[in-house]
């Protein structure tokens, strides 16, 4: 068992409702009904993690989780639209619609550390051990992510510190680094997307075990690797978050060729971060449209600079490869990265008759939003990319009159 979990008569920080920011208006109301019928039901239920940490930083969560003291068959007695799901520790997907609040009973770590490094390539392995809010709060990743709100009386409850991590803006390990990296590679990844995302400096202590232990990220699951890696776009700081990845030397264990260009191109004034700050310009934008960016566009942001000093035949599948086949990429996503990067040569010159063919393509607008993060971040014209878009629009007005002169 960790030794940071025996200490005995630990009693958190209580911050009142004047104490902090956090208002139930801000709350999905469908993670409020949740909180309350656990509550009325006489369980203990708070709002945990991730939520928490985003509503007392002004933002506006991706998820709200809750965390109970009703064992998992409980849940599912008090709602009847709740799935139970997992088989190590089981969680209650409650379904409001297309919605889920995540539902986990409050548990413990209940193996020993070797137990757990010997078992790190099959993820963390937690099983049905339950426990209290404080265990539960000791077992999560970071201070700034063992924060609950109590719904019955609208206090946070901190056990770890993380009020004044959120503060000072520090993204510190709950426990002893060297171990909980061990225990679980990719919480290493999840730091620097936390501090990339919110802003924040990753502490010293945390920062150096990470420096210490990065490798270990080779004997974590390859598909939560992938994932992770994947996670680290979609907020509009990849540039930052695989600066990190680059300094402290996971990117060098995972894709080690991108890794030896970035050193070989300038370090941490490579021009794959140029790339990938256009990238991030673009991720926002089309977030406030509501949609997402592919991935294979993502991917070939990624490589842009590497490709574009590689001159040649055949660099494009190359390329490609170092990134997809150590993270087990879907394949689809190998073959648009490539059909990307070869785009650029082709988006280069104007639409004539002979070289139309490309609007025909499916990956067609993928490719002329890649080209023009490309040409914005090396600044030059879109003249040539918006005949294309042109010629694109002509097309599709062309289909739909001919649809229209059909039917």
């Amino acid at each position: 068992m960790f030794g940071f979990l025996k200490k005995k008569c630990r009693k958190p920080v209580v911050y009142t409702r004047q104490e902090h920011c956090i208002s139930r208006r801000n709350i999905d109301p469908d993670a409020l009904k949740v909180l309350y019928r656990l509550s009325d039901s006489g369980y203990t239920a708070y709002l945990v993690g991730g939520g928490v940490r985003d509503l007392l930083l002004g933002r506006t969560p991706k998820d709200f989780d809750v965390g109970t003291s009703a064992l998992p068959n409980e849940v599912k007695r008090v709602f009847r639209n709740c799935f139970l799901i997992g088989r190590r520790f089981r969680l209650a997907h409650i379904r409001f619609g297309t919605k889920v609040i995540e539902t986990a009973t409050f548990r413990q770590n209940s193996q020993t550390v070797g137990e757990i490094i010997e078992h790190a390539s099959e993820g963390p392995q937690e099983d049905n051990t339950f426990g209290t809010p404080e265990t539960d709060a000791y077992r999560r990743d970071f201070t700034v992510n063992g924060l609950f709100y109590d719904i019955k009386d609208y206090t946070v409850i901190d056990w770890v510190g993380g009020m004044k991590d959120l503060e000072q803006k520090v993204i510190r390990a709950i426990g002893n680094p060297a171990v909980r990296f061990q225990e679980d590679p990719v919480r290493m990844m999840r730091a620097i997307k936390f501090s990339s995302r919110l802003g924040f400096t990753i502490e010293k202590r945390t920062a150096a075990a990470m420096k210490k232990y990065h490798s270990c990220i080779l004997t974590a699951a390859l598909p939560r690797v992938c994932e992770e890696v994947f996670r680290l776009f979609p907020y509009g700081h990849s540039a930052e978050a695989f600066r990190q990845m680059y300094e402290y030397g996971l990117l060098g264990d995972l894709v080690p060729e991108l890794a030896a260009f970035i050193a070989r191109d300038g370090g941490a004034k490579s021009k794959t971060f140029l790339y990938l700050k256009g990238l991030d310009d673009y991720e926002r934008m089309m977030a406030k449209k509501g949609f997402e960016v592919s991935n294979a566009l993502r991917a070939a942001v990624l490589m842009t600079a590497f490709f574009r000093a590689e001159r040649k035949d055949g660099a494009s599948r190359r390329i490609m490869e170092y990134l997809t086949k150590p993270l087990g990429t879907p394949k689809s996503t190998f073959f648009t990265g490539v059909v990307l990067l070869e785009s650029l040569r082709r988006l280069a010159q104007s639409p004539t008759k002979g070289k139309q063919r490309f609007l025909y393509n499916r990956d067609f607008l993928d490719a002329l939003d890649y080209a023009r993060i490309v040409a914005r971040a090396e600044k030059r014209s879109e003249k040539t990319l918006n005949e294309w878009a042109d010629r694109y629009d002509t097309k599709e007005e062309n289909e739909e009159e001919e649809k229209g002169t059909d039917e």
